[in-house]
């Protein structure tokens, strides 16, 4: 039990700052290794899918951010298909009014307050928007959902509300607030945004891409710590199926490309 709360507190819930900083440079020490079994069963990891055994990691942060077996999360061939950017809950398929605005659990969030543009905002009005929670059981790098190029990509927001389905319903907007990356990707249906959200005070979002190419289904980042991947798409450029609403896996197909 007492193990569980430490876990809940350091991948899940918000932490004050000094507790946070703290907690953050226990999962990187080589004390924390010893949590590694316990921490996998606790979340009922499937440690057979990790790249490396489950003893090979030195530390409980490189365990949380390890990387996977080649072919066990494949990504749909289909060139029509979006494909799901991570493991985790699509929690949110929301449609985006004129006015550039969505709602997640009963909260309005305007685009331009999670772009930090009203220029840019205006350019999905009317599309669709994706909400991917990843718990601390999940695989923690994010990939694309879609082949394309990085048109731009810059940094947001300075708090850290958690982004389980507490915070999103308790914490003012912390989509919109909390610390994020934010990456414009040019794509064979038009441009859409991929967005990394921060959860704990201390956040740590890393970008892996090299370049400014992705492929469909390559790795572009990880996160240290609890976290949620937003998706904005154009108006009538692609169609996520609601029905996928529940726990996915990345590589596997959430909706298709409108071509034409």
């Amino acid at each position: 039990m007492i193990k569980s709360r430490l876990y809940q507190t350091l991948f899940e819930l918000n932490a004050t700052p000094v507790i946070a900083k703290r907690l953050r440079a226990f999962a990187e020490s080589s004390a924390s290794r010893a949590f590694i079994p316990s921490f996998a069963k606790t979340y009922q990891i499937n440690v057979d899918e990790a790249a490396e055994p489950i003893e090979a990691y030195p530390s409980l942060h490189a365990f949380f951010t390890r990387h996977l077996k080649d072919g066990v999360r494949p990504i749909d061939a289909n060139p029509n298909s979006v494909v799901s950017p991570c493991d985790g809950k699509l929690s949110i398929v929301a449609d985006i009014t004129d006015d550039s605005r969505f709602e997640v659990k009963g909260q309005s969030y305007t685009l331009a307050e999670l772009l930090g543009s009203q220029q840019e905002a205006r350019r999905y009005a009317g599309g669709t928007v994706c909400v991917l929670y990843l718990s601390p059981r999940d695989y923690h790098r994010v990939h694309v959902p879609l082949a394309g190029r990085v048109l731009s990509h810059y940094e947001l927001g300075d708090r850290s509300a958690p982004v389980n389905d507490i915070g999103l319903t308790e914490t003012v907007r912390p989509l919109s607030r909390n610390y994020r990356r934010v990456t414009r990707f040019e794509t064979a249906v038009g441009v859409y945004e991929h967005i990394m959200v921060g959860a704990l005070n201390v956040n740590t979002i890393e970008w892996t891409l090299e370049g400014e190419h992705a492929g469909k289904g390559d790795e572009v980042g990880y996160f240290s710590f609890g976290s949620t991947v937003i998706l904005c798409f154009e108006k009538s450029r692609v169609t996520i199926d609601p029905a996928k609403i529940g726990p996915v896996r990345l590589g596997e197909v959430i909706g298709t490309m409108q071509n034409g």
